[in-house]
């Protein structure tokens, strides 16, 4: 597994990481704890060393499930990024952010005991609290660096005026935020602004939620609980439009001898060597069909060929519903 470093002032992690959210709470459909379990163990002996998640998965569930699979490791072997301040309620409602310092040092106290850890080593507020400003925030996780309770500062799903507030206080690791082929307003403001001031990017929904993993099919319905039956780009009138780019994908991966999950990957992580994709694999066999994809070199004309297929703006349909839209650093 190649590494890349996350940033001037990150840490050095695997160049394709993994995002545990599905495995916990059913947010893409059900998942076996034992099978999760296998693929962080899988994930981890292929040379993983990435892990992100966040305390309001499932409610904490992920973080236990986490514990459970990290226990007896070698706490240096692995880097465990967790997202916080998003507010739950019975139900699973969100109740929005808080990103206060007291709530900061709240939450992190909380992901310490179900992680079993005595360190975070990248954390980061989940979204921006209108509410806080992003200096007080960030300040509150540098008295916890201070502290020796978290290794480095990240963000996630801001702007780069906030990006560079942000970094005024105390240097950022790395920014996560949606970066797929079917997601790139991060190339307009916000990559530039990361690049200059040496901040690296941890992308997720680097398949578009399953969209352009090659494995979602027309008709395909989302089950109970599954956030894709809620988003825009998989509904209909919508999916059938974006399921076309995946074809027009298809057809390149099949030339290139590789998936098309696999081409989607190799495309985000080709897009610079400060950006580390995360795969949000729940199995095994998912995991296992994401790792070659670090190994595929994609030409300039590849390159070239895969814009033309999905150029820029080519999706339909927003990322997230439209009460979200609005907590977002950038648009689709």
């Amino acid at each position: 597994m190649q590494t890349r470093t996350l940033g001037s002032t990150g840490p050095a992690v695997s160049a394709l990481g993994l995002g545990a959210m599905g495995m916990s709470g059913g947010a893409y459909g059900p998942a076996d704890r034992a099978e999760s379990i296998a693929t962080v163990h899988a994930a981890l002996e292929a040379g993983v060393t990435l892990i992100d998640t966040g305390d309001f998965y499932a409610m904490g569930h992920n973080e236990l499930l986490l514990a459970e699979a990290l226990r007896g490791r070698d706490r240096d072997s692995y880097r465990l990024s967790v997202k916080f301040g998003q507010l739950r309620g019975p139900g699973h409602a969100f109740g929005g952010p808080d990103n206060r310092p007291e709530a900061v040092r709240n939450f992190l106290a909380y992901s310490l005991t179900r992680l079993g850890t005595d360190h975070v080593d990248i954390y980061r507020p989940a979204r921006l609290d209108p509410a806080v400003p992003i200096e007080e925030t960030v300040g509150a996780i540098k008295e916890m660096i201070d502290a020796g309770y978290v290794r480095y500062v990240g963000l996630s799903e801001v702007d780069a005026a906030t990006i560079r507030r942000a970094h005024a206080v105390h240097p950022i690791a790395d920014l996560q935020i949606e970066y797929s082929l079917l997601s790139r307003a991060v190339e307009a403001e916000i990559l530039p602004t990361l690049r200059e001031l040496g901040i690296g990017l941890t992308a997720y929904g680097v398949l578009g939620r399953g969209l352009i993993s090659g494995h979602w099919s027309p008709g395909h319905v989302a089950g109970p609980g599954d956030l894709r039956g809620f988003s825009p780009r998989f509904s209909s009138g919508n999916v059938e439009h974006n399921l076309a780019l995946v074809e027009a994908l298809r057809r390149i991966a099949g030339a290139l001898g590789c998936t098309v999950a696999q081409l989607a990957i190799a495309w985000v992580a080709a897009q610079g060597g400060d950006i580390v994709p995360l795969a949000g694999a729940r199995t095994r066999e998912r995991l296992a069909e994401a790792l070659p994809a670090m190994e595929l070199s994609l030409s300039a004309d590849d390159l070239a060929e895969i814009d033309k297929a999905v150029p820029l703006g080519a999706a339909r349909g927003d990322r997230y519903p439209p009460a979200f839209m609005s907590s977002l650093g950038v648009g689709n």
